[in-house]
């Protein structure tokens, strides 16, 4: 018998007891669900179909968390995965789903996220698949503990399932050729000094347009569509530049300019948006809060000669005070952190009553939860369109479309 781990709830599964149960959907992790007896069960690189034996390891308040020991009827839809350490490294989910599938999943979580928590019904266009299927990112951060001379040095990604165990990675399908020809070499300057490291830490490579680095303070640019942006290779910059132009032109689209002079860019980070569609507007004004982003988009408006747009300094939730009320008809354009919008800003919003307002969202929930919000306070949904920015994960950009009542 083994024994469980301190703290181990027996309710309503003994530690490691196995069962046998159907997978019936997955949750926005990426993770199978299934029931024992009405109680649910989540089980990771499990498949919609499949009938799985899974062995309990922790039970929540409301349902259990299981690893899967045997796939024993499995669906028409599991593929070979690229990675052979798939299933270890938590950093994929769903590279054993057929690509098709992972879209269609894709699209059943977003509409189950405004369904359930926007509370908003609405047709959920086709996602827009990416280009590439695996080699798309162009930034990876592998992370390294602290040199120990009894245990290995790990230079990876957190192991699935865990909050501190990292997998060693030494080439990563879903990064582009450029980074995983760079990898070994700088996983090798690394360990050559993991007895001089006080700590652990995190290894950037950063694939752009003049190669990839791994200084994080390095100015980079990279090209989208007309306009080349320059940034801080640390810096936040969107990681699959194949599909970018597709999700910048449909942005521009959504911005209405037939129907709107003026734009503004809140959170515009670097200028991306903003700047790529200066030319169909009046003009622009950016607002970033981080002094950095600022600056940044500043010199992407000189670097690519662009004199309509304006960037400010300041807070997202204080944005509108520094906008002149004349600025109509105009366009909101909003691409907040995962967490969404706060409450002060979209109250700040509707009273500001943009005639459209275009909302780029890495996290479709919390792009739910503040859709309600904005639909409550007088604007009504056009189009819902998700873009695949990272095959093989869980994760879904989405871009959501408004219109002000009359």
């Amino acid at each position: 018998m083994i024994n469980a781990p301190k703290g181990f709830k027996p309710h309503p599964f003994p530690y490691h007891h196995e069962v046998e149960i159907e997978i019936e959907s997955l949750t926005n992790l990426g993770l199978g669900i299934g029931r024992k007896n009405g109680w649910v069960i989540q089980v990771p690189y499990s498949l919609p179909g499949e009938k799985i034996r899974a062995r309990i390891y922790r039970n929540h308040k409301n349902y259990s968390s299981a690893d899967c020991i045997k796939v024993l009827v499995p669906s028409p839809d599991r593929v070979s995965p690229a990675c052979s350490l798939f299933g270890e490294c938590g950093g994929c989910q769903y590279q054993h789903l057929l690509y098709e599938a992972q879209l269609d999943w894709k699209k059943d979580q977003v509409k189950d996220s405004f369904e359930r928590i926007g509370e908003i019904k609405h047709e959920i266009n086709d996602l827009i698949e990416s280009p590439r299927k695996y080699g798309y990112r162009s930034k990876l951060t592998p992370h390294f503990e602290k040199g120990h001379p009894e245990h290995p040095f790990k230079i990876g990604f957190l192991k699935q399932g865990t909050r501190r165990s990292l997998i060693d990675v030494d080439h990563c399908p879903i990064a582009t050729d450029e980074i995983n020809c760079a990898l070994p070499e700088a996983r090798t300057t690394l360990i050559k000094k993991k007895s001089s490291l006080k700590k652990g830490g995190t290894l950037l490579l950063r694939d752009t347009m003049s190669g990839v680095t791994q200084d994080p303070n390095e100015f980079v640019q990279e090209r989208v569509g007309s306009l080349t942006f320059q940034f801080r290779a640390g810096e936040f910059f969107q990681n699959n530049p194949f599909i970018l132009p597709k999700l910048v032109d449909y942005v521009i689209r959504q911005t209405r300019p037939e129907e709107s002079t003026y734009l503004i860019d809140a959170y515009c980070g670097s200028g991306l948006f903003g700047l790529s569609a200066a030319s169909k507007f009046q003009k622009v004004i950016g607002i970033e809060i981080s002094q950095e982003g600022f600056w940044g988009a500043q010199a992407n408006a000189k670097l690519n000669k662009i004199s309509n747009a304006e960037f400010i300094l300041g807070d997202a939730s204080s944005i509108f005070e520094s906008i002149e009320p004349t600025m109509r008809p105009c366009t909101l354009v909003i691409d907040p952190p995962r967490k969404g919008c706060g409450n002060e800003f979209l109250s700040q919003a509707i009273a500001f009553g943009p005639t459209f307002i275009v909302y780029i969202s890495c996290d479709p929930a919390t792009q739910a939860r503040d859709a309600r919000i904005l639909t409550a306070g007088g604007y009504s949904i056009l189009e819902i369109q998700p873009f695949d920015l990272f095959p093989q994960t869980r994760h879904i950009e989405c871009v959501l479309t408004l219109q002000k009542n009359c």
